[in-house]
C-alpha cells in the first residue's frame, strides 16, 4: 500500500541569492535559521533557506512530516481507498466474479498504514539530511528572543520561525474527553461497533462516510440546516439526505 503523486513537492530552484545570507551572517549565532516543528510548512520553509546559503536547524519533539503525512492526507485517504474496496466488492458479482464473503481487518490496515507512513518519515528526514539542514529532536522552548533549548541543547538563531501546527479545539460537551478526535481515529485498532460524527464539514463528512463504507452505523450531528457548509446547496442536500 503506497501512496502515490506530487505530495512532496520538489526542491526550487537555485536563483542567486545565496549570498544574501552570508553576508548577514553574525558570528554570535549557532544559525541563521531555527525553525520550531517538522511538518509540511517547517520542512519546506528550512529546506528553501538552506538552499539560499542559511545555516538552519529543525527542532521536532515528534515524528517528522507532519498532519499531512502522519495524521491527515496520508492515512485518511488510505483509509478512503480501503472503504471503497467494500463497494467494488459487492459489485463484482454482477461481472462474473466469484469468491467468499469479504471482510475487512483494521490491525491490518493499521499495519500497512504504518509501514507508509513510515517510509515517507524516512523521505522527508533523507531530505531535510541532503538539503543541510541539522535536525534537532527534541521539545523546542524559547529562552529568549534568539535562543530555543531542545533536549540538552541550546541553539542560538538570527531568526525562529514558529511552524508548530496546531491541535483540535474540543466542544465544552460532558463527556467529551472519552470522544476520539480524526487524529485518534486513524489510530484505532478496530473499528467501532457504531458512531457518532459531531460536526459537518468536510473533514466530518469524510470519515463519516468512510465509517458507514465499512459497516459501521453513523450518526452525523450538526446545529445548521445542512452539512457542508460553504459548498453548492445541491450538494449540501444530497449529503443530508444520503
Amino acid at each position: 500500500m503506497r501512496i502515490h503523486g506530487p505530495i512532496l513537492g520538489h526542491s526550487p530552484r537555485h536563483d542567486g541569492r545565496q549570498a544574501q545570507w552570508r553576508t548577514t551572517r553574525s558570528v554570535a549565532f549557532d544559525f541563521d535559521l531555527v525553525v520550531l516543528g517538522a511538518g509540511s510548512g517547517g520542512v519546506a520553509a528550512s529546506r528553501r533557506a538552506a538552499l539560499h546559503g542559511a545555516k538552519v536547524a529543525i527542532v521536532e519533539a515528534g515524528r517528522v512530516g507532519g498532519t499531512c503525512v502522519l495524521r491527515g492526507c496520508v492515512p485518511k485517504k488510505l483509509l478512503m481507498y480501503a472503504a471503497q474496496y467494500g463497494d467494488a466488492f459487492a459489485e463484482a458479482a454482477g461481472y462474473g466474479w466469484q469468491f467468499g464473503a469479504a471482510a475487512f481487518d483494521m490491525a491490518r490496515w493499521q499495519a500497512a498504514k504504518t509501514t507508509e507512513t513510515a517510509r515517507l518519515e524516512g523521505v522527508y528526514r533523507s531530505m531535510l539530511a541532503q538539503g543541510g539542514v541539522e535536525l534537532v529532536e527534541g521539545q523546542g522552548r524559547f529562552v529568549d528572543a534568539h535562543t530555543i533549548a531542545a533536549g540538552t541543547r541550546k541553539l542560538s538563531a538570527r531568526h525562529v520561525l514558529i511552524a508548530t501546527g496546531a491541535a483540535p479545539v474540543r466542544d465544552a460537551i460532558p463527556g467529551i474527553e472519552r470522544c476520539p478526535t480524526s487524529d485518534d481515529l486513524l489510530d484505532l485498532a478496530a473499528l467501532p461497533a457504531r458512531a457518532a460524527v459531531v460536526g459537518a464539514g468536510y473533514i466530518a463528512v469524510e470519515f463519516a462516510s468512510m465509517l458507514a463504507r465499512l459497516g459501521v452505523p453513523v450518526s452525523l450531528l450538526y446545529r445548521a440546516p445542512l452539512p457542508l457548509r460553504g459548498f453548492d446547496d445541491d450538494l449540501r442536500r444530497r449529503a443530508a439526505d444520503a
